[in-house]
């Protein structure tokens, strides 16, 4: 029972670690609760807004890596060094709707685990074959010019009944506040501070979170910003029925900082953040009930490869 809790728990933090967002089916379901401005910056000031033209188009790669990662059950069994993600993937063409925001299509072109010597061969497996069903798997997002989410849907790759969900959901968490900053709603200028709450739901665990940027420079539409990330969640308890496992998350903690260099023109940003998560999980599977406590250092970058507006 431990190696099948082990793996599986490391599956379901990779989903829960790495950053935030609002992935959302549908608008209801989109929870940014505020954007609210700290601190307004030095004069002049200026109001923030995407100004993304019919078209465009970006190809970016996404890596998510863990410098360190330590997972223990309760009977002492150990795994350290759990993999990693790289994915290349492919954003546009952008369409202007009548209301002003703008939808487009993220597709997933390729994507690989990155595997550390001396993995566990079941896990290497499992990662492998994950990252393998993922290409191809993506959707569509609809945006205004603050750079919130209205709507959002997966396409029919997504339906795939081996598609590793938990998997997709890192990747969508982590890109939709470094790849798509929410703006403030006032005028700012450099040195301005503001902050986007959410409450962001992953694998049915509700999450809050708290992402707070500043400006620290802007020349022309281009923007570098530095940002702090915090999770935290209550505990709650939900069940996979189709993998016959039950999972309560007894505690979250997540902290992450980083910078982000963003074009207000373009879909896309360079972004380079690092964090701690901590997590202590029971897994419930075939009447048998196991402790996973869950601590790691973790990585994302963003990297536009081209961009064809």
């Amino acid at each position: 029972m431990a190696k099948a809790a082990l793996l599986s728990a490391i599956t379901v933090a990779c989903g829960l670690l790495v950053l935030q967002g609002c992935k959302s089916d549908t608008a209801k379901d989109a929870k940014m609760e505020s954007v609210l401005v700290l601190e307004k910056g030095l004069a002049p000031q200026f109001p923030l807004r995407y100004r993304i033209e019919e078209g465009a188009k970006t190809t970016s790669t996404m890596e998510i890596s863990t410098s360190a990662m330590t997972a223990t059950t309760s009977d002492g069994e150990e795994l350290a060094n759990a993999p990693g993600l790289r994915f290349v993937l492919s954003s546009g063409p952008a369409m202007k709707l009548p209301s002003g925001n703008i939808r487009f299509d993220v597709r997933i072109l390729e994507a690989e685990a990155i595997l550390p010597p001396g993995i566990d061969p079941e896990l290497a497996g499992d990662y492998t074959t994950s990252a393998a069903v993922l290409s191809e798997v993506g959707g569509w997002i609809e945006v205004d010019d603050q750079g919130i989410v209205f709507r959002s849907e997966l396409n029919q790759a997504a339906k795939n009944p081996d598609l590793p969900i938990r998997l997709l959901m890192t990747l969508v968490q982590a890109r939709t506040s470094l790849a798509r900053v929410a703006l403030p709603p006032d005028p700012v200028g450099v040195g301005a501070r503001w902050e986007a709450r959410k409450r962001v739901e992953v694998f049915g665990f509700e999450i809050v979170q708290i992402d707070r940027y500043r400006l620290e420079d802007k020349v022309g539409d281009e923007l570098r910003l530095s940002v702090e990330i915090a999770q935290s969640a209550p505990k709650r308890t939900v069940t996979f029925e189709e993998q016959g496992v039950e999972y309560t998350l007894q505690s979250l903690s997540v902290s992450a900082r980083g910078t982000i260099t963003l074009s207000l023109d373009a879909l896309e940003g360079t972004a380079r953040v690092e964090g701690r998560s901590t997590e202590v999980l029971t897994v419930k599977r075939s009447g048998t009930t196991e402790r996973i406590e869950l601590d790691a250092a973790f990585r994302v970058e963003l990297d536009p490869v081209d961009d064809a507006r």
